[in-house]
C-alpha cells in the first residue's frame, strides 16, 4: 500500500473503490507505528484488529483512542501507575458509537497523568515528543492523540478537553482538535478528571473531518446525566455556506502581554482572511477571561481531589500489600501511584474545599465562573463567533517549564475560560511561525450547540490558508 497522509474522507473512498480493504489499511498504520513511534512515543500500546460494523459512516477506518477513555477488555491506565494494570470492564459511550460507526481502533495514546498537565511530560510512562519537532512538546493533556494524527499515525482520534486538552495539543502539532459544548457528548467511561469541565472530542487531520466525527459522537445518553437532547443534523451540511455578513468579534483581551509576536501576526493574518471572504470583524471584551486561569486552577483541582479519592488501592488499582493497616493501604498506595503533578492538584483542591476556606476559594471560582460566562453571553449578542490564538506560544522545549507550574498552567490561558463557560472550540493549523517555523493554532469560540458555525468558519479559513 502507498504511503498516504489519509483522511476520514479519503480512507473511506479507498475502501470503497477496493484501493486496500479494512484489514490491509490497519496493518499499514501499525507497521508505520512500529517503525516510527519509537522517537514519537505517541502510544502507550496498540490492539489487534476488531471489524467493527461493516456498514457504518465509518467503517473500516483506523482510529487512536486517547488512555483515559474506556474500551471494553482493553488496558486504560490514565497515564498514571496507579491504574498500570487496569483493564476497563465496559465501553465509553462514545466508544460504542465509534464501533456502531464502524470505526476500528489501532491503539490507546500517551496523555498526562489523569489528563492533568499542558505537555504530555506528566505521564508515568515517558513523555511524548511533537512530530514537528521532537524536542518539543506536543502539548497536552491529549499529548499522544495528537502528535499520533499529525504524524500520520492513524487517520483521526479521540481526546478529551477540560482546560484546552484537545485544542491545544491540536494548536502545537498542526492539526485539528475540536471541543463540543459541555453536554453534547456523552462523558460515560471517560476516566473523570474535572467533571464539570470535561468533554471528549476529536482530533483530526482537517475540519471536515471533525464535522463527520461530530455526526457520530454527539447526542443525549441516559447514563451521563449532564448530557442534553437535541435534534440530529448533519454537522457537514453546511460548511461551504457563504461566510458574509457572519458576524466576528476579537476579544482585545487575548492580544496584550504575553502573546508572542509571531503567534500574533500569524493569528491577525487568519483574522484578514476571514475579513477578505466577508465576515464582519470587531472588537469585543471579555473582561474576566484575565482570571481565567485563577479560577480553572480552584475549581478543577477542588473536583480532582473529589473524583481521585476513588482510586485507595482497595477496589482496582495498584495496591500497596506491604501495608499493615487499611490507613497505610490507603497512604502507601496513593503515594507510589500518583505522580507529582496529580499530587499537586489533589492538595491544591483538598485545601480549597477544606472548612473556612470553602467560601474564600471554592464558591469565589464559582461566581468569576459565572462571570466568565455572562462575558461570552454578552459578546455573543453582538456577534456570531469569537476568533484568537490558541496558545500564546508555539510548542515550547520538552523540560522546559517544568519547573515551572505557573507558566506550563499560562499555556492554557485562551482555552481554559472556553471551558469555564461550557462552549464549543475549534483549533485549526494557520501559517506557521516566521520565526521558530513551528505549527501555531487559530482558535474559534462558538456559542453553545453553535458547533455548525465555527466548523463552517474553520472549513473555509482552511481551504484559504491550502
Amino acid at each position: 500500500m502507498k504511503s498516504t497522509n489519509h483522511t476520514i474522507k479519503s480512507t473511506l473512498e479507498g475502501l470503497r473503490t477496493g484501493e486496500f480493504s479494512a484489514e490491509e489499511i490497519f496493518r499499514y498504520y501499525t507497521d508505520k507505528i512500529n517503525k516510527e513511534d519509537n522517537k514519537i512515543k505517541a502510544y502507550l500500546n496498540t490492539l489487534p484488529f476488531i471489524e467493527n460494523e461493516k456498514n457504518g459512516p465509518l467503517s473500516g477506518v483506523p482510529s487512536a483512542i486517547k488512555d483515559n477513555v474506556l474500551i471494553q477488555g482493553t488496558k486504560c491506565t490514565a497515564g498514571s501507575k496507579i491504574l498500570e494494570n487496569y483493564v476497563a470492564t465496559y465501553d465509553a459511550t462514545a466508544i460504542n458509537k465509534l464501533k456502531k460507526a464502524g470505526a476500528t481502533f489501532i491503539g490507546k495514546t500517551n496523555l498526562d497523568e489523569f489528563a492533568m498537565g499542558a505537555s504530555t511530560e506528566n505521564s508515568a510512562f515517558g513523555p511524548t515528543h511533537n512530530p514537528a519537532d521532537l524536542s518539543r512538546v506536543p502539548g497536552g493533556s491529549s499529548g499522544g492523540s495528537a502528535a499520533a494524527v499529525a504524524a500520520d499515525l492513524a487517520v483521526f482520534a479521540i481526546g478529551s478537553d477540560t482546560g484546552g486538552s484537545i485544542r491545544q495539543p491540536a494548536g502545537f502539532c498542526g492539526v485539528v482538535g475540536f471541543k463540543p459544548t459541555y453536554g453534547r457528548v456523552s462523558r460515560y467511561g471517560l476516566i473523570a478528571m474535572t467533571s464539570s469541565l470535561d468533554q471528549i472530542g476529536p482530533i483530526t487531520k482537517n475540519v471536515y473531518d471533525s464535522a463527520l466525527l461530530l455526526n457520530t459522537l454527539v447526542g443525549h445518553d441516559v447514563l451521563d446525566s449532564t448530557t442534553v437532547k437535541k435534534n440530529a443534523i448533519d454537522f457537514t451540511d453546511n460548511l461551504e455556506k457563504d461566510l458574509s455578513g457572519l458576524r466576528i468579534g476579537v476579544p482585545k483581551e487575548f492580544f496584550r502581554d504575553g502573546l508572542d509576536d509571531e503567534v500574533k501576526i500569524s493569528i491577525e493574518d487568519g483574522i484578514k482572511i476571514l475579513a477578505n471572504l466577508g465576515c464582519e470583524i470587531s472588537e469585543v471584551s471579555l473582561p474576566h477571561s484575565q482570571y481565567s486561569i485563577a479560577t480553572y486552577y480552584i475549581i478543577a483541582p477542588s473536583e480532582i481531589s473529589s473524583n481521585l479519592a476513588r482510586f485507595d488501592g482497595i477496589r482496582y488499582g495498584l495496591s500497596n500489600s506491604e501495608s499493615s493497616s487499611l490507613i497505610d493501604t490507603y497512604i502507601n498506595s496513593r503515594e507510589q501511584g500518583f505522580g507529582a503533578e496529580a499530587k499537586r492538584r489533589i492538595m491544591l483542591g483538598t485545601f480549597a474545599l477544606s472548612s473556612g476556606y470553602y467560601d474564600a476559594y471554592y464558591l469565589k471560582a464559582q461566581k468569576v465562573r459565572t462571570l466568565i460566562k455572562q462575558d461570552f453571553d454578552k459578546a455573543f449578542e453582538k456577534v456570531d463567533a469569537i476568533v484568537g490564538p490558541t496558545s500564546p506560544s508555539v510548542a515550547f522545549k520538552i523540560g522546559e517549564r517544568s519547573s515551572d507550574p505557573l507558566a506550563m498552567y499560562l499555556s492554557d490561558i485562551y482555552t481554559v475560560s472556553v471551558n469555564l463557560a461550557g462552549l464549543p472550540g475549534l483549533s485549526l493549523p494557520v501559517k506557521p511561525g516566521k520565526d521558530s517555523n513551528l505549527p501555531i493554532g487559530f482558535h474559534i469560540i462558538g456559542k453553545a450547540f453553535d458547533e455548525a458555525t465555527i466548523l463552517r468558519i474553520g472549513h473555509q479559513l482552511e481551504q484559504e490558508i491550502k
